[in-house]
């Protein structure tokens, strides 16, 4: 149990999970996949539905991992679950790899923010590695500052996201359409549509992220199947309507050929300064994004530090609720990928990981169904067990393509999960 100086304190809410799940979820890759998506699905129908499937496939899976979620509200997301069910090996194991895994996001967030702040002004590229620790350094000065601070950060932050993609939906469906092709819909295999649902899974990613904060929240059991559920159906929203509103304005010929679908789109829409905005969406796209991740890579190091598992104390607790030294930690190290250029590296390999992570809580659930079938639920997955055996057979398939589509980062994943057992037995009490 945690002592007096390593309480976290209860001060979140459904606003804060919504917020959190929204602005650790949607960010450029939204403005990029819809092209990609159209190079395998030739079809505006299919288009539409592969992206309705991938928010369908998000939804059965919140249901899963909000019942581990609010049956065991700890700080610390799919460590907790897998420590649980199989032990601190294997909890130490997710735990290290999920951490690596965000410190990852943050960084190449940074250097998102760089690339395009130096676009939009180019007289800043000689400050390119200062603006992007920067950024990461402006996160960890509101984090200082407590908990109650970040959580209106990301509220404010995910909220303006929002509203400027539905700002560009909406602009999109103002402007003249392009006529539609009286083709018929064209017969699609198997494999096409697999290569789609990859980028769509990927563009997902981050939509279980309230489950990091369930310790934080005043009343886990009631507010976290709320903020799950009406997270991902909000993110889902949005990108079906983004995809709707480039195919309304972008001819269907022209979309798989665009390396950034909201840039085509908004030089229709907007004309000259059409690129120039979207670089503008993307900059307000990050910020909660860097938020969300760092809150979350603090919080995994706080509960492997609470559980004994390093030997550093990163779990003392400031007063207004951040694990001061844990956030300190996170923040440093994901500037030294930023300075190394070691992020986007990292960030492809762990990509594999963010899969595994979500497909381990799967398993979590199953297993602790059998071994712990008095554990308090306060909530039940709908539809168990079939709704999670069905996620759990999407997401090892989709392991699968993954290792065979990029054998290498996969190997090299692999090679990292390996070696998260002699680095415990390194750092364990």
């Amino acid at each position: 149990m945690p002592s007096e100086n390593n309480k976290l304190l209860r001060l979140l809410g459904v606003s804060f999970g919504v917020a959190v799940i929204i602005g650790g979820t949607i960010g450029v890759g939204i403005l990029r996949t819809p092209g990609e998506v159209a190079a395998h699905l030739p079809s505006p129908s299919l288009i539409l539905a592969a992206w309705l499937l991938g928010g369908l496939y998000c939804a059965l899976g919140a249901l899963s991992v909000t019942e581990l979620g609010a049956a065991l509200p700890q700080a610390g997301g799919f460590y907790i679950y897998v420590r649980r069910a199989f032990g601190d090996r294997a909890g130490f194991a997710i735990g290290w790899c999920d951490f690596l895994g965000q410190l990852a996001a943050v960084a190449f967030a940074a250097i998102t923010i760089a690339e395009y702040s130096t676009a939009l002004l180019p007289f800043l590229r000689p400050l390119f590695l200062p603006i992007a620790a920067g950024s990461i350094l402006a996160f960890a000065a509101v984090h200082w500052n407590g908990l109650a601070i970040s959580a209106r950060t990301q509220e404010l932050t995910s909220f303006l996201k929002a509203a400027a993609f539905l700002a560009l939906v909406i602009a999109c469906f103002l402007a003249p359409s392009t006529p539609a092709a009286s083709l018929p819909t064209p017969r699609v295999g198997l494999a096409p549509f697999i290569l789609a649902a990859q980028a769509i899974f990927y563009t997902y990613d981050g939509w279980y992220t309230a489950i990091y904060f369930t310790e934080e929240d005043r009343a886990p059991s009631r507010n976290l199947p709320r903020s799950m559920l009406g997270g991902v159906l909000a993110v889902t929203l949005i990108y079906v309507l983004v995809n709707a509103a480039f195919l309304y304005v972008l001819p269907l010929h022209d979309l798989p050929h665009s390396k950034l679908a909201a840039a085509s789109a908004a030089t229709i829409v907007f004309g000259a300064h059409g690129e120039r905005i979207i670089t503008a969406l993307s900059l307000l796209s990050i910020p909660p994004l860097i938020n969300a991740v760092l809150l979350m890579a603090t919080r995994i190091l706080y509960a492997l530090s609470r559980d004994r598992l390093i030997a550093l104390r990163f779990d003392e607790v400031h007063r207004q609720g951040t694990p001061r030294a844990a956030m300190l930690a996170s923040c440093f190290a994901a500037i030294a990928l930023v300075l190394t250029g070691s992020s986007e590296r990292l960030l492809a390999i762990a990509g594999f990981f963010y899969v595994v992570n979500y497909t381990s809580a799967y398993v979590c659930l199953i297993a602790l169904r059998r071994k712990e079938p008095s554990l308090p639920r306060p909530f039940r997955a709908w539809g168990y067990p079939y709704t999670t055996w069905i996620v759990l057979a999407v997401s090892l398939a989709f392991l699968a393509g993954a290792i065979a589509a990029d054998t290498r980062n996969s190997l090299w994943a692999l090679l990292l999960l390996a070696l998260s057992e002699p680095l415990r037995r390194f750092l364990t009490y």
